[in-house]
């Protein structure tokens, strides 16, 4: 029987995570029963939700169990199978958890095509966060060509799907981002129209200067002075798609001073959770997959080496150190 490594959570962070949080284990391969696939996970994502499971405070999903293997979204190889669905070779994507190796039944994997979308792809702009994008942009924001969409988290995994769809379907898009590297990128590789600067010391200004015409659409993942500057400058009938609270994931206080814009502007707020809305995915991904194989949908990606880089990565995406999607290669 051979061993792999795991990562588990050992304790839970009472504000910012820190790497004691987390507990690096060597365990046994266990025996495939019928139905079941072994699959050596190549790529492990990183995603800022993991911080919510990681307290047990109520939420929409349950907390991650303590002493048990950190869940992730993961992309790898089938390297046994007792399932007449998939065979050794198959490259597949699913939520096997901070792991090398992982077993399942294969219900909530989905086989990915690599010939023309690379695997890591199908944990970023091909996979959950570009779903989370396109759902978003799609069935919330519903942007009208010539209209104005702020994409808060710009440079990021989800955002700069946001604002690369927004584009195409003939908006102005703005982006607020942190630093001017992100900032540079986001206009000059991603095209967006603008792109503000909340490290800059100006964002009040800085956006206004940005949304002469005011804006219609937010696509809203970190919350906090972005968000509330994004309520002030507002059109009737906005509508803002919220899909994370970085800013207060470590139970930092968000104030908000511009809420009466939702009522002045009969503002459209609706929080989501894409894995709600299953029913969206297979139209979505596909589109996306399309999109990325003709080269119409960049995307960049922070690569960690190795599992045990795990934590510190973790870390850092919630200090915003990533540019683009955050991943972890495991082999």
């Amino acid at each position: 029987m051979s061993k792999y490594r795991r990562i588990v959570l050992a304790s839970r962070p009472s504000a910012e995570p820190s790497p004691d949080n987390f507990r690096l284990e060597t365990v046994d391969t266990a025996e495939l029963k019928e139905g079941e696939i072994l699959v050596r996970n190549e790529y492990l994502s990183l995603d800022p939700y993991m911080r919510g499971r990681m307290s047990e405070d109520k939420s929409y999903a349950a907390p991650q169990p303590l002493d048990q293997t950190m869940i992730g979204g993961t992309a790898g190889e089938v390297i046994a199978s007792k399932n007449a669905k998939y065979a050794v070779g198959d490259k597949v994507v699913g939520a096997l958890g901070w792991a090398e190796i992982g077993v399942s039944d294969g219900v909530a994997l989905r086989k990915v095509d690599i010939a023309r979308v690379p695997l890591s792809a199908y944990l970023g702009v091909a996979g959950m966060p570009g779903m989370t994008a396109w759902y978003g942009l799609n069935q919330i924001m519903q942007p009208k060509a010539g209209e104005t969409v702020v994409v808060s988290a710009a440079s990021g995994a989800v955002g700069s799907v946001v604002g690369q769809l927004a584009k195409l379907k003939g908006c102005r898009v703005v982006g607020i981002a942190g630093g001017n590297e992100k900032c540079a990128y986001v206009v000059d590789q991603l095209g967006f129209d603008a792109c503000v600067d909340y490290k800059a010391g100006n964002l009040v200004a800085d956006l206004a200067a940005a949304t002469p015409n005011g804006i219609d659409a937010v696509f809203e993942n970190v919350g906090g002075a972005g968000f509330d500057a994004a309520l002030a400058r507002m059109n009737a009938f906005g509508r803002i798609a919220i899909c994370g609270l970085i800013a207060g994931y470590n139970g930092e206080a968000m104030p908000i001073y511009n809420f009466s814009a939702v009522l002045t502007n009969r503002l459209t707020i609706r929080g989501f959770i894409v894995s709600e809305h299953l029913e969206f995915w297979a139209e979505g991904l596909r589109e996306l997959a399309a999109l990325v194989a003709a080269g119409e949908l960049r995307h960049r990606e922070t690569i960690a080496q190795d599992l045990a880089s795990a934590p510190d990565a973790f870390i850092g995406l919630l200090k915003g150190k990533n540019f683009g999607k955050q991943l972890v290669k495991l082999t």
